[in-house]
Formats: structure tokens, C-alpha cells, sequence
């Protein structure tokens, strides 16, 4: 797991934080200092292969500190090796990586001495306390117990457990272990915070309030990199994004310009059985500006089969509704919506992303 690797290193203590940023990436890309971009992750032709096989191909980023990066792809897509990558955890075979300043390679130590992991699964010790936990994170970052004691009084009170400092972790539910772990990544507070998967399992009132943690971490001027299955999250917190495809970028830029390349307004079309989507598909067509997507289920918006198109200037749902019937399509719902990141995501990799791990 990232976050335990990266945690038990016997690292130095990390210096301060860098001076908070004012603004998001593109204000940050309009008038950020020259080593904005350094303090947060820079990477170059990245790559990483495994025998014959490249995980990773031609990875560039650029995330300047005070913004988010989100970085969504199906599973085996390269997230993982790219966060493996600027954790420290694995080499690059070609490329390079800048993370707070330092580099991945030759200077490691100072890497993990400079951020946060937050790995998918809760790494906290369950037969700990929760102040326990963040006592022992501090003590492996050598901070000295002052510290220690007052950043884990800041961070319960922070992530709403300072009532259950005393209780253990693996009485928490799914979310309480979710906020002890991020607070755990917080303890030496890194300018640079790595998420992967932040809020799987977490209902909706306690995605909400991480929500609103993070956003609060990057007011305050830290880097964060985001790994997601959760488009409306993606939407929410990132001021960019890339998105990965059998290793290599498929494509970048602000949620607002993804959603504009594959056009504005959609027509989704749900189907009772996934072996009306052919001809549900054939029967949106005519009314559809570029190629028609289909999906067997699982997606953020729908449940189920569902047919997607770009719809064309000046087409009525109506008309739309009379050539389903007339093709013999048993439409269960037809409706209009501004495009998602979900269709950003199906039609530049055919998957959507909530089937991914």
C-alpha cells in the first residue's frame, strides 16, 4: 500500500510548507510565480515498463502548488503506476519527475519527506487509538512531541473526531476510518498530498464534508493529485485533469474544456435490456452531432443500458422520442443534459468509470 511504504521511511523531519497560493490551477498558470510548478509535481516523458509491457507512456504534467489534479482511467489505464512513480515506490524506465521541488530519483528521501499519501484503503492501525495513530505517523517523521501532540489535536478537530481521539479505530465506520486516514497524511503537513480514491465507501454526507477538507487544504496552498472513480468529484475538485488510456494520455484540460470538446447538450436514452442498445443507437443517429455512445450500466448518471449522443442544433425531444418508437425501442427514459465528465470519459476510452478499480 502507498500510504504505509511511504509512512514507515525513516525520514527527516519535513521542512515548512509552502506559502499558501491564491487561486486555483488556471489562475495559478496565469500569473503563479516561476516555481509555482516545481513546488507542486512536474513530470516529463514519464514512463514505466514491465518486461515488453509500457504501464506508463509519455506522462507529462505540470500541477502548480495550490491546485488539484485529477487523473482518471479505467482499471490497468497507468494511474497507479503514475502515483507509484511520483511516491517514490517505483522507478521510471524513461522520463522524470519533480515532486515539491525535488526529484523521484535522486533524491527520494526528500520526496517522501514532502508528502502525504492517502491510499484507497484505510492504512490506519485499527488496534490503535485514533490519536494514537497520528502520534506514531509524527514519531516517524521525527517531529518533536509538541508538535506531535498539538498537530493531532488540530487535525481531530479538523476532520470532526476529536470527541473519539480515544476510542480504537477499528470500532470507526468506513468514513471515521476515511478522516483518520487523510489526517494521518496530514501530520508533517505536506505541501504535496497524493489521493487515491479518496471517498470510496463514504455515504453522501461524509464525501461532502471531505469535500470541503480538501478544498480547505488547497486554500491553504497545497498540491493535491487525484485518483477517482467519481466524475461529480473530479467535476467538483479539480482545476485539471488527464485522463489515461492503456497507459498513455488520451486527453487534458480543465473539466469545463473536456466537457466542450465532445459538445454541449446530450441526449441519453435508457433501454430496458442491453440488446436494444444496437438499435437504440442506430435510431439516435440521425440526430446526433458525432458518434453515438452506448453503455451496458454502471455509469454516475444511469443505471443500466444507456444510449449517449451529442444532440444536434435544433433537434426537439420529441422527434427524437417518435424515431425510438418507430425503430421498435422499448425506451425506458429519454432525456436532454449538458455533457459530463462520464461522457468525456466513454467516448475517449469506451469504459466508463465507474466500472473501474
Amino acid at each position: 500500500m502507498y500510504e504505509s511504504t511511504v509512512r514507515s521511511t525513516n525520514n527527516p523531519a519535513p521542512g515548512p510548507a509552502p506559502p499558501a497560493a491564491a487561486g486555483s490551477a488556471s489562475r495559478a498558470a496565469a500569473g503563479a510565480a516561476p516555481g509555482a510548478a516545481a513546488a507542486g509535481v512536474v513530470a516529463e516523458g514519464l514512463g514505466k515498463r514491465y518486461g515488453d509491457l509500457w504501464a506508463l507512456r509519455e506522462l507529462d504534467l505540470q500541477v502548480p502548488a495550490g491546485s488539484v489534479l485529477g487523473l482518471l482511467g479505467h482499471n490497468g489505464a497507468g494511474k497507479t503506476t503514475a502515483i507509484r512513480i511520483l511516491t517514490t515506490l517505483a522507478k521510471p524506465t524513461a522520463g522524470s519527475a519533480r515532486v515539491a521541488g525535488h526529484d523521484v530519483v535522486a533524491e527520494p528521501q526528500l520526496v517522501r519527506s514532502r508528502i502525504g499519501v492517502a491510499a484507497q484503503d484505510a492504512t490506519v492501525d485499527g488496534l490503535l487509538s485514533a490519536r494514537a495513530n497520528l502520534e506514531l505517523i509524527g514519531s516517524l517523521y521525527h517531529l518533536p512531541k509538541a508538535v506531535i501532540k498539538q498537530r493531532s489535536d488540530e487535525l481531530l478537530e479538523r476532520v470532526g473526531l476529536a470527541a473519539e481521539a480515544d476510542r480504537l479505530v477499528r470500532t470507526f465506520s468506513g468514513g471515521m476510518r476515511r478522516r483518520i486516514d487523510l489526517a494521518a497524511s496530514l501530520v508533517a503537513k505536506p505541501p504535496v498530498l497524493f489521493l487515491d480514491e479518496p471517498t470510496t465507501g463514504l455515504d453522501p454526507a461524509s464525501r461532502n464534508d471531505l469535500w470541503e477538507l480538501l478544498r480547505e487544504l488547497v486554500r491553504d496552498g497545497a498540491t493535491l493529485v487525484l485518483t477517482t472513480q467519481y466524475l461529480e468529484e473530479a467535476d467538483r475538485l479539480a482545476d485539471q485533469i488527464v485522463v489515461l488510456d492503456h497507459g498513455r494520455v488520451a486527453a487534458e484540460g480543465t473539466p469545463t474544456e473536456l466537457k466542450a470538446r465532445i459538445g454541449g447538450e446530450r441526449i441519453a436514452v435508457s433501454v430496458s435490456s442491453a440488446s436494444d442498445l444496437a438499435a437504440a443507437a442506430a435510431a439516435l443517429e440521425p440526430f446526433a452531432d458525432g458518434p453515438v455512445t452506448q453503455s451496458s450500466g454502471g455509469g454516475d448518471e444511469e443505471e443500466g443500458p444507456l444510449v449517449t449522443a451529442a444532440v444536434r442544433s435544433g433537434t426537439r425531444l420529441v422527434e427524437v422520442v417518435r424515431g425510438l418508437d418507430a425503430a421498435g425501442v422499448d425506451a425506458k427514459d429519454v432525456h436532454r443534459r449538458d455533457a459530463t465528465l462520464d461522457d468525456v470519459f466513454l467516448t475517449l476510452t469506451g469504459t466508463r468509470t465507474e466500472a473501474a478499480a
